[in-house]
């Protein structure tokens, strides 16, 4: 009796496992990747807390990704910039020296220049190390008939004089310099008198005049004299132009009979010069 109840129970058992595994297969079976979406309800949540839990180390890893490229990015940009900057600078440079030469050009062309004068077109080599840029030195010499006393103008007007040469060089003392003395004459008015610098400003000139019945009007453009004088001639020729009249109160004239004046050649940015040669 006892076998026969152990026996019956077994085949419940038997007949109830049967019965689980029949009913799995026709559930999970019945639909494409059902036993994956049941690992998954399983495992899922495990999953979920790893990602929460790793989450802090991930973004760490990606916060150096990012900082390094970032900095190689930056690195790139840096140099990049540099590279335009000096192809600027170059074009600048070129832009300006072609003005330059485009001026002188146009003084020949359109026979500016003083009559009885060999042009010779140099470059500035060297400039005076001091504040009043008083000194330029160009590439240019006694070897290409540059003389001392030689004339020297840029495509706006006159820049100085010549006043020491070697075979392939000459330097240019400038109007700026502190010994320059210039013979002028303001037109239309015909008023005479000697440029010479502004003591402390390189960029400013005076005009000290004779004729204090006359009055110089703001403005008026101030050109060589270029006097001739029992056998003498200043270094000048005449009709160089100087500058123009940019402070001239009638107070100021009647006290010291002088007037101020703006070269019309930029000095700080010379490049190339003619010298008047004879």
């Amino acid at each position: 009796m006892y076998r026969k109840q152990v026996r019956r129970r077994r085949a419940v058992l038997a007949l109830l496992i049967i019965s689980s595994f029949a009913l799995l297969t026709a559930t999970y079976g019945s639909q494409s990747g059902g036993l994956q979406r049941g690992v998954s309800a399983v495992f899922g949540p495990l999953q979920e807390g790893a990602d929460r839990a790793l989450k802090p180390a991930r973004d760490l890893v990606n916060w150096f990704d990012d900082t390094f490229a970032a900095r190689g990015d930056k690195a790139q940009l840096q140099q990049e910039v540099e590279q335009l900057r000096t192809k600027v600078a170059a074009g600048e440079t070129a832009l300006s020296e072609n003005n330059q030469l485009r001026k002188l050009l146009g003084l020949k062309q359109a026979g500016k220049l003083p009559l009885g004068f060999k042009p010779v077109t140099g470059r500035v080599i060297a400039r005076s190390p001091t504040v009043w840029y008083s000194t330029v030195t160009i590439d240019h010499g006694s070897g290409s008939g540059v003389g001392v006393n030689d004339p020297v103008i840029s495509g706006d007007g006159l820049v100085g004089r010549v006043t020491s040469t070697t075979g392939g060089t000459a330097q240019v003392t400038l109007i700026t310099d502190h010994t320059s003395a210039v013979s002028a004459k303001v037109v239309p008015s015909g008023i005479q008198g000697v440029i010479r610098p502004e003591v402390g400003n390189p960029s400013d000139l005076v005009l000290d005049f004779i004729d204090s019945s006359k009055h110089v009007q703001q403005g008026q453009t101030v050109v060589t004299s270029g006097w001739t004088a029992r056998g003498l001639s200043s270094f000048y020729p005449y009709g160089i132009p100087l500058g123009r009249v940019t402070q001239a109160t009638i107070a100021e004239q009647e006290a010291s009979q002088q007037v101020h004046v703006r070269p019309f050649a930029d000095l700080r940015q010379l490049e190339f010069v003619q010298v008047l040669t004879k």
